[in-house]
C-alpha cells in the first residue's frame, strides 16, 4: 500500500520546480532567465544658469540722485559707489549728457564679484548760467568677456546755488518731473579722463621765472663780502644773508619749474 506521506512529498516537489521554471511575476518586475532586469529612469539635476539678457541686469547704484552747492567747496566733490552682488566681474562704463562740466576719475573699470567700487564724479563748471539745469550719468555694466551692455542706472545731477535755498516740496516735484521729460531723449557721451584736472597744461617755465633762476644762480656765484683775493668789484661782493636769500627763492622757483 503506497504511502500517503511519499506522494505528499513528490507532489510538492513538484510543485516547486514548476514555480521556478515560470519564476515570480509582480507588478513593475520582469525575470529574464532567473535574473531581474532594472528599468532605469534618467533624471536631470542640473540647474542651468538663466542667460543674462541684455539690458535687463539689475544695477546697483548709490545714491542715485547728486546735488552740487555752488557755494560749498565741499560738496563739488561726489562719490557713487556701484555694487556688484553677482558671482562674476563687471566691467563698467561711465556716461554723461554733459562731460564738459564734470570730471569723472576712472571712468572705465571693473568691479569683483561680491565687492562694490567708488567712483569720484568732480564738478568744474559752477557759473550761474547753470543753477538748475538737471543732467544725466549712465553706468553700463557688461561681463568681461563680452561687449554687450547687460544692465544700466542713470543717475540725475543738478547745481544748486546754496543748500539754505532749498525749493518747496511741491516745486521740487515739479522740478523733477520737468527734468525727466527734458533728458528722456538725452545724448550720452563718454566721459573723457582729465589727468591734470586741477591746473592748466602749459609749454613748460614762463620767462620770468626762468630770469629770476638765472639771478639767484648769478648772486650764488658772487663773491662773499670780505674776501681779500677777488678780481671782481667790492660793490658786487655779497653778505651771507643775501646770499642765503638767493639760495631760498632759487629752491622755491626750482619747485615751480619742476611742477610745469
Amino acid at each position: 500500500m503506497p504511502c500517503h506521506r511519499t506522494q505528499g512529498c513528490h507532489f510538492l516537489s513538484h510543485s516547486l520546480l514548476e514555480f521556478a521554471k515560470r519564476g515570480k511575476r509582480g507588478p513593475g518586475h520582469t525575470v529574464d532567465g532567473g535574473r531581474k532586469r532594472a528599468q532605469w529612469v534618467p533624471m536631470q539635476q542640473q540647474h542651468r544658469q538663466p542667460e543674462l539678457v541684455e539690458g535687463n541686469l539689475p544695477v546697483f547704484v548709490f545714491p542715485t540722485e547728486l546735488v552740487f552747492y555752488a557755494d560749498e567747496q565741499t560738496s563739488h566733490k561726489q562719490v557713487l559707489t556701484l555694487y556688484n552682488p553677482y558671482e562674476f566681474a563687471l566691467k563698467f562704463k561711465v556716461l554723461c549728457t554733459a562731460p564738459n562740466k564734470y570730471t569723472v576719475v576712472d571712468a572705465t573699470g571693473a568691479v569683483k564679484p561680491q565687492c562694490c567700487v567708488d567712483i569720484v564724479i568732480r564738478l568744474r563748471d559752477v557759473r550761474p548760467c547753470h543753477y538748475g539745469v538737471y543732467d544725466k550719468f549712465r553706468l553700463q555694466v557688461s561681463e568681461q568677456s563680452q561687449r554687450k551692455a547687460l544692465g544700466r542706472k542713470e543717475v540725475t545731477a543738478t547745481l544748486r546755488p546754496s543748500a539754505l535755498q532749498e525749493p518747496g516740496g511741491l516745486r521740487s516735484q515739479d522740478d523733477e518731473r520737468r527734468a525727466k521729460d527734458q533728458l528722456a531723449d538725452s545724448e550720452f557721451f563718454e566721459q573723457t579722463v582729465f589727468q591734470t584736472e586741477s591746473r592748466p597744461a602749459t609749454g613748460g617755465p614762463s620767462l620770468l621765472t626762468v630770469l629770476l633762476g638765472l639771478v639767484c644762480v648769478a648772486a650764488l656765484m658772487l663773491p662773499t663780502l670780505g674776501e681779500q683775493e677777488s678780481t671782481v668789484p667790492v660793490y658786487l661782493h655779497l653778505s651771507v644773508n643775501k646770499k642765503l636769500v638767493a639760495a631760498y627763492v632759487l629752491g622755491l622757483l626750482t619747485m615751480v619749474i619742476l611742477r610745469t
